[in-house]
């Protein structure tokens, strides 16, 4: 496991994470070198056959590149949050929950889509009250201003559908039944139901993973998770003349059909060695028993 210094001094909550977590070998050491020392390995630090965890844009293309070479988990671009509420929810906290993402980076999209125009106008004016006192406002700021959007819709229905056709990173629902949308919404990193629940409990506090898809790959994988780990491999072993037979005739005729005759052929001498099928392709003095 690799972490850069923050300040110049040794992240120890991060060390002390990763001794718990079972780590073998711990690096202090963070960026594309990190990532570089991992997958092509240095002259102390060992190979890894997989690359897992969050990163900047550089982290991020670094493993692109490499992936191949070395499996990934994902392909992660800037943090995003979508919130979709109705007039009951509070304005007040729905702007304290989008700049709270939008302090990740000057490139990270905050997005509200609600079905009330007094919510929509409300959410604008407390931003512009909170973002002048942020001591993080150098990047919610660029954030909010070129990659902030506020969309008003004629009820929640349309703005599941709507939220859909993002495939944000992090959804956080703020109306009165949050429960709908596991049912009425597909395409989403992490769901987040409910005023009690924020985006920032899972980046920091809730237990879920929080390195997620991003930039509409929402619409085809789910973030990370144990699975990532885990390698699928499979065997064949056939213990049956009979079986060996049937199968080989049926593979005879299905890899024809594909004009795939070699594979025919493979197919074919079991089913000759293992039911007496004659084969008018075998050479003269070959016999197939």
């Amino acid at each position: 496991a690799c972490t850069p210094p923050i300040r110049g001094e040794i992240p120890a909550a991060t060390v002390a994470a990763f001794h718990l977590a079972g780590a073998d070998d711990i690096y202090l050491l963070g960026g594309v070198q990190a990532v570089a020392a991992m997958a092509l390995g240095t002259e102390t630090i060992r190979p890894v056959n997989m690359l897992a965890g969050p990163g900047n844009a550089f982290v991020a293309e670094a493993k692109r590149q490499l992936f191949g070479q070395v499996g990934i988990d994902l392909f992660a671009g800037p943090t995003e949050v979508l919130i979709i509420a109705d007039a009951q929810a509070d304005p007040f906290f729905i702007a304290v929950d989008l700049l709270s993402q939008a302090e990740h980076g000057p490139d990270s999209p905050a997005i509200l889509i609600t079905e009330s125009d007094t919510l929509a106008e409300s959410v604008i004016r407390h931003i512009d009250d909170l973002l002048p006192t942020m001591p993080t406002k150098d990047f919610a700021g660029p954030a909010w201003r070129d990659h902030g959007q506020v969309i008003v819709v004629e009820g929640i229905s349309e703005a599941f559908r709507l939220a859909d056709t993002f495939a944000a990173e992090h959804v956080q629902i703020l109306t009165e039944e949050p429960r709908r949308a596991l049912d009425e919404m597909h395409d989403y990193g992490a769901l987040f139901l409910g005023e009690r629940t924020c985006v920032s409990y899972g980046d920091k506090a809730i237990g879920t993973n929080h390195t997620l898809p991003t930039r509409g790959a929402a619409r085809y994988t789910g973030g990370l998770w144990v699975g990532k780990y885990l390698k699928t491999v499979t065997y064949q072993e056939i213990t049956s003349d009979a079986a060996s037979a049937e199968l080989g005739t049926l593979c005879g005729r299905a890899a024809r059909v594909e004009l795939f005759e070699g594979h025919a052929r493979s197919g074919d001498v079991r089913a000759a060695k293992y039911s007496d099928t004659q084969l008018d392709w075998v050479p003269d003095g070959v016999s197939v028993e």
